[in-house]
């Protein structure tokens, strides 16, 4: 893969981190409007991220949750865990 691809995978992950990481400080404190806001922000960039990831290099998923619009190319490439960086 490209080192654009793997930046960008890269920053998937950095970003799925901060949004669990959210999620679990959100179960915590419901009232946090500062760290709900930082959240859906994040959420927001981390489906933009996917996005722009799998219309370049394929589906980070299976099972319906990402649509192949192309052909089929979840078996082209290594598949995401086992990319080495």
């Amino acid at each position: 893969m490209d080192p654009q691809g793997l930046n960008l995978l890269k920053k998937i992950m950095a970003l799925e981190f901060t949004c669990i990481d959210f999620n679990l400080y959100l179960d915590t404190h419901p009232d946090d409007r500062r760290a709900l806001a930082e959240f859906n922000a994040a959420s927001d960039a981390l489906a933009a991220a996917k996005k722009e990831y799998e219309t370049l290099y394929g589906p980070l998923t299976n099972f319906g949750q990402s649509p192949s619009p192309q052909a089929w190319r979840w078996i082209d490439d290594p598949w995401p865990w086992e990319r080495t960086f």
